[in-house]
């Protein structure tokens, strides 16, 4: 299969630069994946699509305020460094521009001092390992100093940085948010909970690579990003009891559903463990635990978008995108949802 059978025409002005006022009033198109029917609702109207003796599955990461800026020591030319994996000793793995400038040995600053670091090497991607001096506690200075990594293709500033977080969020290590569960509201999830719906949490932290366009011409050439995730031993329980009971698996957004993908055995029952994933699930691949997926629009030959043909059919997704389209549907992270079922 081909990258290029995973393309789309998206007009730019329908990817979202900012956030609904409410969360849940973005609009949801069903997609019946055996019978290929669409309908046109709204995201509170959720609860009454799922059923009694479902399971939703969330993913808790929160996204850190990883994206630094500050200046070269000596000379004080700005830069910016984004954080993206921790490696350990006060050691994390950054992008940075101006990239020809921060070489290793490079020393830098951040706000009045507060954070000091140094640039110790290259990676084989051309990212920097970077090892940061503060006092205290580093994610509180980062909270101080950081701010929120928006993807690429959003060119406004947010207001309020709550908005690229969930309601839930509670494990930080994210370099992008989930974006799935930007939609829900307590008050959504207690309704969804009062209808005797269970709910359960995994860990998956996104990585940048999420936005990464598949850049081969064959998509089974593309080395998949890796991003580390976690399956509380009560989740796993949770699913493997919900579907024993006849009951569905709903993985709320991409992450989620590669989380449970990843833990799940080839007889569907769900284990706990953590550890990195790089799973790829493109057209073929045979779901073994999940259910019903609730996801945004993604973007043109992205993984994300295999993953949703994958489960349910290339032709019905490319078919509902362009409905979608038609229909002026907003796109990617602040955009509006699927339920496919």
């Amino acid at each position: 299969m081909k990258t290029r059978d995973f393309f789309y025409e998206l007009p730019p002005e329908l990817i979202a630069q900012t956030p609904l006022e409410r969360r849940d009033e973005s609009r949801l198109m069903t997609l019946d994946r055996t019978t290929g029917h669409i309908e046109h609702r709204k995201f509170y109207e959720l609860p009454n699509l799922l059923r009694p003796g479902d399971c939703l599955v969330l993913n808790d990461s929160r996204v850190l305020p990883a994206r630094l800026l500050g200046r070269r020591l000596p000379g004080g030319g700005a830069c910016e460094v984004l954080l993206l994996a921790d490696q350990g000793d006060d050691v994390w793995e950054c992008l940075v521009r101006p990239g020809r400038k921060l070489r290793p040995g490079t020393e830098l600053q951040f706000g009045e001092g507060e954070l000091s670091a140094r640039v110790e090497a290259v990676t084989e991607d051309g990212n920097r390992l970077v090892r940061f001096r503060y006092e205290g506690i580093f994610l509180e200075v980062l909270e101080r100093l950081g701010r929120m990594p928006l993807p690429p293709y959003i060119h406004q500033q947010l207001a309020d940085p709550d908005r690229y977080q969930t309601v839930y969020a509670r494990e930080n290590g994210s370099a992008a948010a989930p974006t799935a569960g930007l939609h829900f509201t307590e008050g959504l999830l207690r309704q969804i909970r009062e209808r005797g719906i269970s709910t359960g949490f995994v860990t998956l932290h996104v990585g940048l690579g999420t936005f990464r366009p598949v850049q081969e011409e064959i998509i089974t050439d593309h080395v998949m990003h890796r991003e580390f995730c976690t399956m509380p031993p009560e989740t796993a329980d949770l699913i493997n009891h919900t579907r024993a009971a006849g009951g569905r698996c709903v993985c709320v957004g991409t992450t989620a559903c590669r989380t449970v993908e990843s833990w799940a055995g080839e007889d569907g029952t769900v284990r706990p463990g953590s550890g990195w994933t790089g799973i790829f699930l493109y057209p073929g691949y045979q779901f073994r635990a999940m259910d019903a997926l609730i996801t945004n629009f993604h973007l043109p030959k992205s993984t994300l978008l295999m993953l949703v043909s994958a489960f349910a059919g290339r032709e019905q997704v490319l078919n509902a995108y362009a409905q979608a389209v038609r229909e002026r549907y907003r796109f990617f992270s602040f955009g509006d949802a699927m339920f496919l079922f």
